[in-house]
């Protein structure tokens, strides 16, 4: 692990369209940015984690329409609902999670803008898009829907196809139909601003050549894309709802919401600064370190749109760690709205505590390859791993130590596995800087486990008769030993981690082994409640009536 210590690390989620509730689906592919952040500021770094709502775009107008509300109000609806689920529910710890609502930001997409049109980075085209006679409008990208020409799948929308994850146009669709009347549209001109990325192909080739740090499917995706020539794409909608372009002759279309929202990493950072240009430490640093965590189907924005806008706005730091997830199915089914197929994050919360959702879509996450959340499974590791290895180990010590030691436990020898433990820093903080959190958790578990066999061949609870002196002396090793996995665990763990800090009155002293010698049982606490059939049984007759409610 590299000495990065008082580095500038940024690290930008994944902005979720504030259309409708979170999923699981859309939780697995933002936590790792938590975990990640939290980590770096244990290490002592200069961090600065930004997110936020996405709150324009279709998504949001075709939600006002089912509920007779306006979009702003669908947006202000849903950022509230997120702000309770990743923040209070979670404990996201952003420095800053905003929306594309703010002032800052429409002053920042529309500089962006006007910058990269200077540049000529921007141009004007005219461009067919679909027109529904029957609906009497242009449709934008969510209202029409057809084949995939390049897989076949019969429902891509206009820009893009869930499926094979191609960017398109929407006069790529073969077979498309309005997705509001069924009626197949017509195509009339319609004169849009255009990103040139077809200039910017070298340029991506060699970041993509340079990208020692992105995910493999990030990497792969790009490369196919890049394989197939990068095409210039349309920035602006014919749509009442987004950021206005900063143009005369304009009134009636609007900035496209892929483009406003990628700005919102920047527009965030100066927002958190307010007047500071503390910003600067993050964009015009060639050391400070970026990452961007997203899911799958976000891949292209971060790997070259944004990166060409960044590029052509004046150089500003590009991506070095992308953290792109794959999918979250629910029992082996993609999780499905309109199929009412999914388990939404608010209720999950409702009944079980954020930890626990944490450690599942981490030790069984979409980090890698397609994973699948089942409620079996999801109760058999929290179960088994969570409470019968690492919540074990932790309740018997302090069991011990509260039963038997009044004033407390004091190391006199370190013992082979207390030693294992503390040797363990260096190596979970390789994987967590990679972004490989699955493996970090597995590490820290085995190490819980390590302390269960311990625990196992000393018997404190017999010695404590015979010999006293020895009996404290384990169970000192094992509090230590506790300690230390309190601060591995922590950025994966925050309240469990806290939990343990207050059973043994500690603060933690950051990503380092704790050298403390003596150790006292102040508030003896169960970590973790165990999981009965009865509340998975009740999830599970949610789930067969449809999704669980929202």
């Amino acid at each position: 692990m590299k000495n990065n210590s008082k580095k500038y690390i940024f690290i930008g989620a994944a902005w979720p369209y504030a259309n409708d509730s979170l999923h699981l689906g859309h939780i697995a592919s933002l936590l790792p940015a938590d975990i990640i952040a939290r980590y770096y500021r244990l290490k002592g770094n200069n961090v600065l984690f930004v997110s936020g709502s996405d709150c324009h775009g279709t998504p949001i107008v075709v939600s006002a329409e089912k509920e007779n509300k306006s979009p702003q109000e669908i947006a202000e609806k849903y950022h509230e609902e997120f702000e309770k689920i990743l923040i209070d529910g979670l404990n996201f710890s952003y420095d800053l999670f905003t929306t594309t609502l703010t002032d800052n930001h429409k002053k920042t997409v529309q500089e962006f803008f006007i910058k990269l049109y200077e540049n000529k980075d921007i141009v004007a085209k005219v461009q067919k898009l679909p027109y529904c006679s029957n609906c009497k409008r242009f449709l934008p990208d969510r209202y029409i829907e057809g084949t995939c020409p390049k897989c076949s799948y019969k429902n891509a929308r206009g820009d893009q196809c869930d499926e094979c994850g191609a960017i398109l146009d929407p006069e790529d669709l073969l077979n498309p139909q309005c997705k509001t009347c069924g009626a197949t549209p017509i195509f009339k001109e319609s004169k849009h601003f255009f990103l040139k990325l077809s200039s910017y192909e070298e340029f991506v080739e060699d970041l993509v050549a340079r990208s020692k740090h992105w995910r493999k499917n990030a990497i792969g995706f790009t490369n196919k894309l890049l394989s197939e020539g990068l095409r210039d794409r349309a920035i602006t909608r014919d749509t009442a709802w987004g950021i206005d372009i900063p143009l005369e002759g304009y009134d009636d279309k609007k900035i496209y919401v892929w483009f406003d929202a990628v700005c919102g990493y920047f527009s965030a950072s100066k927002e958190y600064y307010k007047s500071n240009s503390g910003w600067k430490n993050y964009w015009e640093n060639k050391n400070a370190v970026h990452y961007y965590v997203h899911g799958k189907d976000n891949i292209p924005f971060h790997t070259i749109i944004w990166p060409i806008m960044l590029e052509g706005y004046g150089k500003l730091k590009l991506p070095d760690y992308i953290i792109s997830s794959e999918y979250l199915t629910l029992d082996k089914k993609q999780f499905s709205k309109s199929r009412k197929w999914a388990v939404w994050a608010k209720d999950f919360l409702k009944v079980f505590d954020g930890d626990l959702l944490r450690f599942q879509l981490t030790i069984n996450g979409p980090e890698t390859s397609d994973s699948d959340f089942s409620w079996k499974d999801f109760q058999s590791r929290i179960n088994s791993e969570l409470i019968g290895n690492f919540g074990n180990f932790v309740n018997r010590s302090i069991q011990l130590i509260s039963n038997n030691f009044d004033q407390g436990t004091k190391l006199n020898s370190e013992s082979d596995y207390l030693k294992s433990t503390k040797s363990m820093f260096c190596q979970i903080g390789d994987l967590i800087e990679r972004g490989d959190l699955r493996e970090a958790l597995r590490q820290i578990i085995k190490i819980s486990e390590g302390g269960n066999k311990y625990l196992a061949e000393n018997e404190p609870w017999k010695l404590i008769g015979s010999d006293p002196d020895k009996a404290e002396n384990v169970l000192a090793n094992c509090a230590c030993s506790i300690i230390n996995i309190q601060t591995l665990i922590s950025p994966f763990l925050p309240t469990a981690s806290k939990n343990i800090s207050d059973i043994f009155g500690i603060e933690n002293n950051g990503w380092k082994p704790n050298d403390n010698d003596t150790f006292i049982v102040k508030k003896p606490n169960i970590l973790f409640a165990k999981i009965e059939d009865s509340i998975i049984e009740d999830q599970l007759s949610k789930l067969s009536g449809g999704a669980t409610s929202k």
